[in-house]
């Protein structure tokens, strides 16, 4: 691949790796900052990239390792505590998925065909709705470990909390992805 070619992919990649940044970073300008960081790291290592795989998922690995810089540089600090409304919501919504026993009210229904949904561009414009809808500490604890792909020792460190706390908070990011994919994407409420 050319200079030129990888100049371009860049180009077109842009927007999709701010938005990635920004559901992680909440903050534009941190989130402009790192896009900008892994395109520069990208341009100037560009004769390293053997085209292995695609421009895109090596650009978007570059910008993971950004991302995880900015939260070990951010300290204890990354997760505000002003998202408590939004986690009572969530909180109300598990509540209402569950009876007394801990059973589901109303189990899962079966998705029609997820492997086909997750290759259509739609369907990741309605999950970054969905993420972005989700409160702030359930929402950075999910990106963190499924976008990011941290681990759970190395999330629970970062943000200062406990596993017990880190599980509750990804379990909670899962119900309200659930149900907001659910209604906006599968149709089903």
């Amino acid at each position: 691949m050319t200079a030129d070619e990888l100049s371009l992919q860049l180009a077109d990649l842009r927007p999709r790796l701010v938005r990635f940044a920004r559901l992680q970073l909440r903050d534009d300008a941190a989130a402009e900052d790192a896009v900008q960081d892994a395109l520069l790291a990208a341009a100037e290592n560009a004769e390293r990239f053997e085209g292995a795989s695609a421009a895109a998922t090596w650009v978007f690995a570059i910008l993971r390792n950004k991302l995880v810089d900015e939260f070990r540089r951010r300290g204890r600090d990354p997760v505000a505590l002003a998202g408590n409304e939004g986690e009572a919501a969530l909180e109300s919504l598990f509540e209402e998925q569950f009876d007394a026993r801990g059973h589901w009210r109303d189990p899962p229904p079966a998705w029609s065909d997820p492997a086909a949904s997750l290759e259509q561009k739609r369907f990741w414009e309605v999950f970054e709705i969905c993420i972005s809808s989700l409160p702030e500490r359930p929402a950075r604890v999910f990106g963190m470990r499924e976008l990011l792909g941290m681990e759970s020792e190395e999330i629970c460190k970062e943000l200062g909390i406990s596993s017990s706390n880190c599980w509750v908070l990804l379990h909670r990011a899962r119900l309200g992805l659930r149900d907001c994919l659910s209604r906006r994407w599968f149709g089903e409420h």
